[in-house]
């Protein structure tokens, strides 16, 4: 069974031409010739399909398959995969196999290729490209495709990296946001180039957004309570007034103004009886719509009926806890729909639930403490390394916490200097080795005894969100990075969110096109090192084996698969000096991936 994309069609109009990216000259060097892209291309390349769930339908016989080259055509550009980074988003895949929400065709017959974070060469220009695209130019792949308003990932709906060579044509090429390939100069590194995109993610996390006022021409829903009566509520429509407003339980004279001023606007309103929490979801229905821009609770509702609400509110909507009294109990908080769903969960003690809209900072504060919780894995080690490299305008002490104390180790030996150079104090602490009660005098010792203004949660379980919540300083930001599933439930006292202290629970997934800018525009300014989380290489034929070994938590970084590289077997950069003294002799202290060691690898390992 073969992608269709993988078999030949009409043979396009290939340009080749002998400069790469900028003119810069092939001359004698193998290497640079390979860099420019001119070489011959083969008849067949190396794929690695993934026709279901589990590891055994990745490849055929454990191995991956021998496919042709695909041609492409006038609209189309050929690449060539130079490194690809793996993702744990990669093993999910492989986990679900079918049942994943990103996977819409049916795998059987047209697998899945993973791999997400790419670094690529155009080898070939269809004719109706040649104004844009050149062979040799270089890019980076933003995964998070919008093609005429669909999702279209890369590595998911999209073929990935997990092959040698692959077509590109007008999903990402010409997508809602425009070209989803960002170009790399000539002097970065492909590895580093690749692990761009999972940084991206990170700086993601740190630029969220929400709305400052409620979505004007979208749709709300005002729960009252039986103290309502005593609310502001006409400053929700300074901004616009929604197209549907839909009210229940409000004191018959407060519902009476809301009608009337909606009415002049032209606004559509829906009164509904109280519904029980376990009715809630008729109110959508009662409503005519699919769901909820904005949900309003005013007054001191019950945990149930605020965790109805929450399945109520749109994608990209808001969750309002408005209530001068104090809510009555904790209430079970879909984390999951945070995370993946951007759901603003705003909250205030004012009699104007407008309030709640009041901007709040995600970004690190200067002089503030941050806590990554899950810090020695690959991604935990990004936001501790993004957040040292801040400097003066970053937090001036970052704990890293973990379960590990092997791989938390890592983490002090790899950042220590860096943390150290700018000034910031790292601790790091391995759960394990104290008590629970230690380890909670130990957190409110390092955050003078505020709790810490920022906690980044990389750890997928509910528990861990909960307690993490009862570590933030006031007005701090709990950060869920972590891919909690929607209708993973934590357990939060939202009168936290509601009075003074203004606690904020986000989370964000993926990226934008935006987000990958920043990453390598920071890279070329010297401000972030995306190779830094690099913690083993291997070539195509050993990707299974890498993301065999992901999934038993063996790396403390990132594995990077170079596509090109002939006889590579999977090696952590500890193993380099015995394995390819060539390549370790060139490796930064730490040790740390740097280009001097790609080229070493490069000219050991690829056909050049």
């Amino acid at each position: 069974m073969v992608r269709d994309h993988w078999l030949p069609r009409t043979a396009p109009l290939l340009e080749v031409r002998p400069g790469g990216m900028g003119g810069v000259p092939m001359g004698d060097d193998r290497l640079e010739r390979y860099r420019c892209g001119s070489g011959p291309l083969p008849s067949t390349h190396k794929v690695w399909p993934l026709y279901g769930a589990g590891f055994e339908n990745l490849g055929v016989g454990g191995r991956p398959i021998e496919a042709p080259l695909p041609a492409f055509g006038p609209d189309e550009i050929l690449v060539r995969h130079d490194a690809v980074g793996l993702c744990f988003s990669d093993l999910k895949v492989i986990k679900a196999g079918q049942s994943h929400p990103r996977i819409y065709e049916d795998m059987r017959t047209k697998p899945v290729i993973l791999g997400h974070e790419i670094a690529l060469t155009v080898v070939g220009v269809g004719e109706n490209r040649r104004h844009a695209f050149h062979v040799g130019d270089r890019f980076v792949v933003q995964a998070d495709v919008i093609y005429k308003g669909r999702g279209l990932a890369v590595g998911y709906a999209l073929p990935g990296g997990l092959q040698q060579y692959n077509v590109m044509g007008k999903e990402i090429l010409d997508g809602d946001e425009g070209c989803y390939l960002l170009p790399l100069p000539p002097e970065r590194g492909y590895a580093e180039a690749a692990l761009s995109e999972p940084w991206a993610c990170v700086e993601a996390a740190y630029a969220i957004r929400y709305r400052r006022a409620p979505k004007a021409g979208g749709a709300m829903l005002i729960l009252g309570a039986p103290s309502a009566g005593r609310y502001r509520l006409g400053e929700l429509f300074v901004g616009g007034y929604p197209q549907a407003l839909a009210l229940s339980g409000l004191p018959a004279d407060l519902a009476a103004g809301l009608r009337e001023q909606a009415a002049v606007r032209g606004t559509r309103v829906v009164e509904i009886d109280t519904l029980p929490p376990e009715e809630m979801r008729r109110a959508a229905v009662l409503a005519d719509v699919p769901a909820f821009d904005d949900v309003i609770l005013v007054g001191p509702h019950r945990a149930a009926t605020v965790a109805a609400a929450m399945g109520l509110v749109a994608m990209g909507g808001a969750l309002i806890v408005a209530s001068v009294e104090p809510l009555p109990e904790p209430v079970p908080v879909d984390v999951g729909r945070l995370h993946y769903d951007r759901i603003l969960l705003g909250g205030t003690a004012s009699p104007d639930p407008s309030a709640a809209y009041a901007a709040f900072d995600i970004e690190l504060r200067p002089g503030s403490v941050m806590w990554a919780i899950g810090a020695a894995g690959p991604m935990g080690q990004m936001h501790v390394q993004r957040a040292l490299q801040m400097g003066p305008q970053g937090p001036r002490r970052v704990i890293a916490s973990d379960l590990l104390a092997d791989r938390l180790a890592i983490v002090e030996r790899k950042f220590g200097a860096l943390a150290r150079r700018n000034g910031v104090d790292l601790v790091c602490l391995a759960e394990p080795q104290l008590s629970p009660e230690a380890f909670r005098e130990k957190i409110f010792e390092l955050t003078d005894g505020r709790g810490a203004d920022c906690i980044v949660v990389l750890a997928p379980v509910a528990e861990v969100v909960a307690r993490a919540y009862g570590y933030l300083a006031p007005r701090g930001v709990l950060n869920v990075f972590a891919g909690l599933n929607r209708g993973t439930l934590a357990t939060l006292d939202l009168n936290a969110v509601r009075d003074e202290r203004q606690l904020r629970v986000v989370g964000s997934s993926g990226s934008a096109i935006a987000d990958l800018r920043r990453v390598l525009e920071k890279a070329e300014q010297g401000l972030l090192s995306p190779g830094q989380a690099l913690a083993a290489v291997c070539g195509l034929e050993a990707a299974r084996e890498a993301l065999e070994g992901m999934a038993a938590q063996l790396f403390p970084g990132k594995v990077v698969v170079y596509p090109q590289a002939v006889n590579l077997p999977l090696t952590r950069l500890e193993e380099m000096p015995a394995a390819m003294p060539e390549v370790a002799e060139r490796l930064a202290e730490g040790p740390v991936w740097t280009n001097e060691a790609e080229e070493a690898l490069l000219r050991a390992c690829v056909a050049l």
